[in-house]
């Protein structure tokens, strides 16, 4: 992970500010999210979390998760950011996605960004490393950072705190 600076800081900032267009789509009750897939320059995919198909029927948001069985690792009913930005790009671009950038927000109920928090879905990581993504970027409170995708892989994996 490194802190982005100069140039690359200003080209976060406006691939984070579209990121947050995303995450302003999301219809999840719990957490917002939003992410897109940058390739040379060039938005690729692009996608915020909700329920699959967008199906109110299938919201799980709020739901008691305590008591899931061990083997289901993804506690959310959303689809992630992440994945719909990643099935997005491979939908339109899927020769583009090896070497690209995921860019990730979160925002509030008032739409306003929140910070990314820290590296923690092995559900996301996994895909990107299996998709050949290049790197994340997050806005964190103090910087923005670009994390590798092993480097964000192998942070996920070893997250401990309790995910909001």
């Amino acid at each position: 992970m490194y802190q982005l600076e100069g140039e690359e800081y200003l080209e976060a900032v406006s691939y984070l500010s579209l990121a947050v267009k995303y995450a302003q789509r999301s219809t999840c009750l719990r957490g917002r999210c939003g992410s897109i897939l940058i390739l040379n320059d060039t938005l690729i995919g692009a996608g915020f979390n909700s329920p699959p198909g967008n199906d109110e029927s299938q919201r799980r948001c709020m739901n008691d998760k305590s008591k899931l069985h061990a083997r289901v690792t993804d506690k959310t009913c959303c689809v992630h950011a992440e994945q719909r930005a990643l099935i997005d790009a491979l939908r339109s671009n899927p020769e583009k996605v090896q070497g690209s950038t995921i860019y990730f927000m979160r925002v509030n109920q008032e739409d306003l960004p929140l910070s990314s928090g820290r590296p923690y879905c092995t559900i996301c990581s996994k895909l990107a490393l299996d998709l050949r993504v290049k790197e994340w970027v997050l806005w964190h409170e103090e910087k923005i950072a670009k994390y590798g995708a092993r480097e964000y892989h192998a942070l996920s994996l070893s997250y401990t705190e309790p995910c909001a």
